[in-house]
């Protein structure tokens, strides 16, 4: 017998890449199992090689869909995982389109950049090399995800293999995002384990409020934003709306990155509302990204998951996530059809941190003006390109070309779907009695020294921040 042992693999002393590895009765779980983003050969690289055989992993627990914690659900089947993956009914609902798109883009992007360096050498009149940039994964290896997938509703206890059962609540982050309490029993001794997921922010638009930390003995706690305070969302929107006035007053266009599941719903949703008050001109605002058009579906389609204001448009037949002026873009042809109109625009595109898909094109083809605008409306990890814009690099490469930033940045945090520090020692607090030990994950190091100082000080709880690779005895 092993005993119970937490491996931490993933979000360790960075945001992306969520992936925690359990092992009970000799049984191994996975903990979520997400692609990291930063550098791009590190990045490829650490998403490629798994650090385990993934023939030994019994079960998924997957804590949402976002791609940093999904995304490398297709590089594990691949590899020869052929467990259950449980989730929530909606979380699992928007796997499929995000895993089948995720694939799909790594697919395109190769495919570009290939045919670049081809005519590139040729150009040099250098013959084009053998080596060629192949996806970490295609559409048909994330196809073979989606008959894995279980669904779990929220607070039903699942057995999910030997010495171990799970049940979740909503998180408050995104559609279908839970946090995990496991009840653990090995050789006599048992101890259970939360894991946060991502808390999601009271008081935002479309998602319901997170539900309070679960008991356990031990909790995986997200950091993201532990050395922030969030404003409120009065505050938010008037700096939006200031925003888009001053692009439409000097005839710029304004281009949004944003996460294709969760962050568009909620822009078009306050956007809309803008609108309808008169604090911003109704300009066209357009939506291209075929997987936010497949989510918003998905959206519609679970409005009992959505909150309260959200859920009485959908039943009083007002589309919450639709109007006159808004248009969702779904083919290649009409998204390049973008760059040839003329006058103020909102043009939202995915991904949210800027690495990969549609959003590149827009910023290669509009961060040299400097009548335009460029909206960040969440967190961008260490050295994605949203974190060069955000940093405001004087050049910044896009598909490998440097490209020079004219464009005005402007970040609004407070959109973000993760609570702040406040908002995480808020969360835990009515389980911290019982606490023996808080687990740091899923952030940059000086938002995890911050929350961890808070969370002694605050609490009184003995505080780790795990390294990639290290592991823990659950006592």
């Amino acid at each position: 017998m092993q005993g119970m042992k937490l491996t931490f693999w993933g979000a360790a002393q960075t945001v992306t890449g969520s992936m925690h590895h359990l092992t009970v009765q000799d049984h191994q779980y996975l903990l979520d199992c997400g692609t990291y983003h930063g550098r791009r050969q590190e990045a490829r690289e650490r998403n490629s090689h798994l650090p385990f055989p993934a023939a030994d992993i019994h079960a998924v627990i997957l804590s949402h869909a976002h791609i940093d914690h999904s995304g490398n659900l297709p590089t594990l089947t691949k590899n020869g995982f052929t467990g259950p993956i449980y989730t929530s009914p909606a979380t699992a609902d928007l796997c499929e389109p995000m895993l089948l798109d995720s694939a799909f883009i790594q697919e395109k992007d190769a495919e570009f950049i290939n045919k670049r360096s081809w005519r590139r050498k040729k150009l040099l009149g250098n013959e084009p090399g053998d080596r060629e940039i192949t996806p970490i994964y295609t559409v048909a290896d994330a196809e073979q995800v989606l008959p894995r997938f279980q669904r779990v509703p929220l607070h039903s206890p699942v057995n999910v293999g030997p010495g171990a059962t799970y049940q979740s609540v909503d998180a408050g982050h995104m559609l279908g995002s839970t946090s995990v309490l496991l009840h653990l029993e090995e050789a006599g001794r048992r101890a259970s384990l939360v894991f946060s997921g991502d808390v999601g922010r009271p008081g935002l638009p479309v998602i319901p409020d997170p539900e309070p930390c679960p008991q356990g003995d031990y909790l995986i706690l997200e950091s993201t934003y532990g050395n922030r305070l969030h404003q409120d969302m009065g505050a938010v929107e008037d700096k939006l709306a200031a925003a888009i006035n001053r692009v439409c007053n000097r005839g710029g266009r304004i281009i949004v990155p944003a996460f294709a599941v969760g962050r568009t719903q909620q822009l078009v949703f306050v956007l809309h509302q803008l609108i309808n008050q008169q604090k911003i001109p109704s300009i066209p605002m357009f939506v291209d990204s075929p997987l936010a058009l497949k989510a918003t579906e998905v959206f519609r389609g679970n409005a009992e998951s959505l909150d309260r204001e959200t859920n009485a448009l959908s039943r009083h037949g007002v589309d919450p996530f639709g109007f006159k002026r808004l248009r969702y873009v779904e083919s290649v042809e009409e998204s390049k059809a973008l760059n040839g109109l003329r006058g103020p625009m909102v043009i939202i595109s995915a991904s949210g941190m800027c690495e990969a898909g549609r959003i590149l094109h827009h910023l290669k083809n509009n961060i040299e003006d400097p009548r335009n605008m460029v909206i960040i409306t969440g967190f961008q990890a260490e050295n994605t390109l949203g974190r060069k814009l955000v940093e405001q690099h004087r050049e910044v490469p896009i598909f490998g070309v440097p490209t020079r930033l004219r464009a005005e940045v402007v970040k609004l945090n407070e959109l973000s779907g993760h609570a702040d520090q406040r908002g995480l020692i808020q969360w835990m607090k009515p389980a911290a009695a019982g606490l023996k030990k808080v687990f740091l994950v899923h952030g940059e190091l000086p938002a995890q020294h911050a929350l961890a100082t808070a969370i002694r000080e605050q609490l009184n709880l003995t505080v780790e921040i795990p390294a990639r690779g290290q592991s823990f005895e659950l006592l």
